[in-house]
């Protein structure tokens, strides 16, 4: 199994390799390519498609709510190895903290 930071690493290098960091990239431009992804899984979600299900365009491309997510993530990933982030490291600190916060984090609805 792959730990969090390897795949970091492996994913920013895949990116460096395919040009998108030959110039600097503004930190809010890499945050809205963030939220660009999530608008692209909930436009699969409001054509009726199945959040759960993955399909493929005839060129091969994948498609779906899973695939919006995984690009999500993977954005995410690249910006935290060029910003020097350890990412697994803070997401499991970020857990403990979670788990002992108090219910719906002060009553809120959602």
């Amino acid at each position: 199994m792959i730990s969090i930071n390897s795949l970091q690493k492996e994913i920013h290098k895949n990116a460096v390799s395919h040009g998108w960091w030959d110039s600097k990239r503004e930190f809010g431009t890499l945050i809205a390519l963030c939220h660009s992804e999530l608008s692209e899984a909930l436009e699969e979600n409001r054509k009726g498609i199945p959040i759960n299900q993955t399909y493929y365009t005839e060129s091969g491309k994948m498609e779906g709510v899973p695939s919006e997510l995984a690009d999500t993530v993977i954005r995410i990933m690249d910006i935290c190895e060029y910003y020097g982030i350890d990412l697994e490291k803070v997401i499991l600190e970020k857990h403990e903290y979670n788990k002992n916060r108090e219910f719906k984090h002060g009553n809120k609805k959602f």
